[in-house]
């Protein structure tokens, strides 16, 4: 069975929300705190284990603004919307999880990159990108705080790309206890994340061990069969993950991209916030991917 439900879009402009966190103690205009832009770039090295992940593209700060910073916005992807919303809310530094400079990407500064890096570049904002580190976080990963959200109990971690330092790449464990059979479990992802999941599976056949992997991550379903779970929840899916689920008998649920990927970064900015009593804005852009 596969199910979809597609809401009709009204608007094609941009949705924009936007979540604050500071420091709990008050402080005057006068006081307001910072951190220094590489003592921020080096404490976060630190934090995800940066030098220690091979990745696609590069960890850290990846355009460098002005070397003091009061204000962090956090979001999912450094989009240009995303960059327009940090200029009006006045920050000094951007964090993503999906930054620039990919593997293989046109190294030329022109068109889409030329319009966000001018940008960025105008107004003096750093840009932090952390992708397979902000992942593999067992704190404060992607993962890590999809299961808090949903109320998911970790069993163990598993390589999927080689072991070592990408162990844990993919999480197991069990669901909710509301989270019985599949069209439970997609429904409380529905109700949790705000947009409706692909389900592949029969909706009432009984979910008791669960695998999951943010983004796109459908390429790893074999690996989620082999850890002999009832379900495999990712963001994304593709042609051959339907008939990967159908035939080895495995549900799959696409929960969406940006929707199982907001929460890495939320908790990394209200980590920096408490750590040195800076104000945090997380911005979401919304993508329905």
């Amino acid at each position: 069975m596969l199910g979809k439900i597609q809401r009709n879009m009204k608007s094609n402009k941009t949705k924009v929300s936007i979540s604050k966190s500071s420091p709990r103690s008050s402080r005057s205009s006068n006081s307001v705190k910072s951190v220094q832009r590489d003592q921020l770039e080096n404490h976060l090295a630190d934090l995800l284990n940066v030098h220690a992940i091979k990745d696609y593209c590069p960890n850290g700060l990846q355009v460098q603004g002005k070397p003091v910073i009061k204000k962090v916005v956090t979001g999912v992807t450094a989009s240009l919307a995303l960059i327009e919303a940090a200029i009006q809310e006045g920050a000094d530094a951007i964090v993503v999880h999906h930054g620039w400079f990919w593997k293989n990407d046109d190294v030329r500064v022109v068109g889409q990159l030329h319009a966000r890096l001018k940008l960025l570049m105008d107004h003096q904002i750093s840009l932090f990108a952390y992708h397979l580190p902000l992942d593999l976080h067992p704190r404060l990963g992607n993962n890590a705080q999809l299961a808090k959200l949903m109320g998911w109990t970790q069993a163990n971690g598993v390589s999927s790309v080689g072991g070592g330092s990408m162990d844990g790449l993919i999480w197991s464990g069990k669901p909710s206890p509301s989270q019985k059979n599949l069209g439970q479990l997609a429904r409380s992802l529905a109700s949790r994340l705000g947009r409706d999941p692909l389900v592949v599976g029969d909706l009432s056949r009984p979910i008791k061990n669960i695998a999951w992997c943010t983004g796109a991550a459908q390429g790893y379903i074999n690996e989620a069969v082999s850890m002999k779970v009832d379900a495999y929840i990712s963001g994304e899916i593709s042609e051959p993950t339907y008939h990967i689920a159908q035939e080895m008998g495995v549900a799959y649920i696409a929960a969406g991209h940006h929707a199982t990927e907001r929460y890495g970064v939320q908790a990394l900015g209200q980590e920096i916030a408490k750590k040195w009593g800076i104000t945090h804005q997380f911005i979401d852009i919304h993508n329905p991917v």
